[in-house]
């Protein structure tokens, strides 16, 4: 079954043609080149660009001919091949203004980081990858905005929590067919589950490959099957990304160096799946793993339009208070000591909002900011893997918002596999307090199958929840259009997912005006 599925994979992959009137050097002996030489199309897992700036991006992509091969090496010789690479201001290559070799090593799984910079800023431009006689897909990719200056308006849209198995990767599709300037994914790019471990209401209609990932083989394999379909491909190629991890890059609900369940070699299990990440995801140099450690928070700047504050809140947290209890309630929670962030990043954002000059700062995050009421009735129930869990850290979030010149604050969310809107207010708990902030939750592109309009459950708390605005249990993402004088967020809904070729609707639309962080349906 598993050669059957490996079979049908590289069938339906494109075939490339030669780019004409590039040299490449030899890394090996002729013999060797011979023996090792690679027939079949190495660019299997598409193409990808990140982390843009005024004068540049990063440019990905990783070699491999057999993606499910089981020792996550793609199947590829264990020997390095050149890559060659070009950057264009035109699709069709007329016009090359870089390009450039780099080296895809074994001890990387044949992944290519390249680093653009020396480009002109607000423009677009279009990149490819060639090795061994064979070229890549053609990506898109735009620079930021010079520093200084404010654009008319930004496309960008964001995503999470793409479960393989629960259903087709339909709204990246649809995504990528909106064309966006710029893609958040907020974490969850895939999952840790052996096949058939994490099963969706109505069943699964696709399996993961290979084990649990707890290794450096498992963690790429995984890497390498979600890398393969054709529609995370597209959306990956039609505009930059800007990247972070959520729990199940790791384990579900890991907090630091505390597993979900108690296990020997957690560590080693964190640093494998750090790597793998790099390996797989378009991140600058700063981001590569030194074992357990990897510095994903980090800052991106759209000119004066927005600042893109891309925050990690799971490698520093501490545990879950409450036992990890979903629906409870606990003193723990408020424990001035409990942090999501940890003491560095937190310092890290609040300088952020500090130094402000943008008209939106954006957090692009991972867990529900806004309270969120659990229980109908008497009685309090709450997520402890949320900021609710940690209301000590986000009060303090909150007030450096406040006590900042931040002008307009924006939370993109991820992590509950449905879509919300909320107001965020200065306390939660006080219902005349001043709304500071506007919380925009992205729902699963798959996780949790077709799911439904609505859910019995959220329904009953609705009443606890005043300042909660919308909410879907459709598969999905956010499209927003940002503009120095409003901030439009569309929720894009799909009626199911357990079949490929879903249309993409608009669920409900809302506009956050400047200066006024009130949401208002449109």
């Amino acid at each position: 079954m598993e050669t059957s599925r490996r079979s049908v994979l590289k069938a339906g992959l494109a075939s490339t043609a030669a780019v004409a009137g590039l040299s490449v050097p030899a890394l090996t002996t002729p013999t060797t080149a011979a023996a090792t030489a690679v027939r079949q199309d190495p660019f299997t897992l598409g193409v990808a660009s990140g982390d843009p700036w005024p004068d540049g991006f990063v440019l990905w992509t990783r070699l491999a001919v057999d993606p499910l091969a089981d020792d996550g090496l793609g199947g590829m010789p264990s020997r390095a091949y050149v890559v060659q690479w070009q950057v264009a201001t035109d699709e069709r290559f007329h016009h090359i203004v870089r390009s450039g070799v780099a080296v895809a090593r074994p001890e990387h799984a044949h992944s290519v980081h390249v680093t653009i910079d020396g480009l002109s800023p607000s423009r677009e431009y279009w990149y490819r990858f060639r090795s061994e006689g064979h070229v890549s897909g053609t990506g898109r990719a735009l620079t930021a905005p010079a520093r200084g200056t404010t654009p008319r308006e930004l496309a960008m849209s964001f995503v999470s929590c793409s479960q393989f198995e629960h259903g087709w990767f339909t709204a990246y599709r649809r995504l990528a067919e909106d064309r966006p300037d710029l893609v958040l994914h907020l974490g969850d790019y895939q999952y840790e589950y052996t096949k058939n471990t994490y099963v969706a209401p109505g069943g699964n209609v696709r399996d993961h490959d290979g084990p649990e990932t707890t290794d450096l083989a498992s963690y790429r394999q995984r890497h390498a099957q979600y890398k393969s379909d054709l529609d995370l491909q597209a959306a990956h190629a039609v505009a930059p990304w800007l990247v972070v991890w959520d729990d199940h890059e790791v384990d579900n609900n890991w907090a630091d160096e505390t597993p979900e369940k108690p296990e020997s070699g957690f560590l080693e299990r964190r640093a494998a799946a750090f790597q793998a990440y790099y390996e797989n995801m378009p991140l600058r140099a700063s981001s590569k793993p030194r074992g357990i450690d990897m510095q994903l928070y980090r800052r991106v700047k759209w000119g004066e339009l927005a600042t893109f504050h891309m925050l990690d809140t799971r490698q520093y947290r501490t545990d879950q208070p409450c036992g990890d209890e979903f629906r409870s309630d606990c003193v723990e929670r408020h424990d001035p000591a409990a942090t999501l962030t940890g003491a560095r990043q937190e310092r890290w954002l609040l300088d952020g909002f500090a130094q402000s000059r943008a008209r939106w700062d954006v957090l692009g995050q991972q867990v529900f900011f806004s309270q969120v009421e659990l229980t109908a009735g008497p009685g309090r129930g709450f997520n402890p893997d949320a900021w609710d869990g940690y209301t000590a850290n986000r009060d303090r979030i909150v007030d450096g918002i406040v006590d900042s010149p931040v002008r307009n604050a924006l939370i993109l969310t991820g992590d509950v596999h449905s879509h919300w809107a909320a107001d965020v207010r200065e306390r939660p708990d006080d219902p005349s307090a001043r709304l500071v902030a506007t919380e925009l939750v992205t729902t699963s592109i798959t996780s949790g199958g077709d799911g439904s309009d609505s859910r019995d459950e959220i329904d009953a708390v609705r009443p606890e929840n005043p300042d909660i605005r919308y909410f879907s249990n459709r598969r999905g993402y956010v499209r927003t259009r940002i503009t120095p004088d409003e901030v439009r967020a569309d929720f894009r809904v799909l009626p199911y997912v357990s079949s490929p070729g879903a249309p993409a609707l608009t669920g409900a639309s809302f506009v956050v005006a400047d200066r006024d962080p009130t949401l208002r349906p449109v």
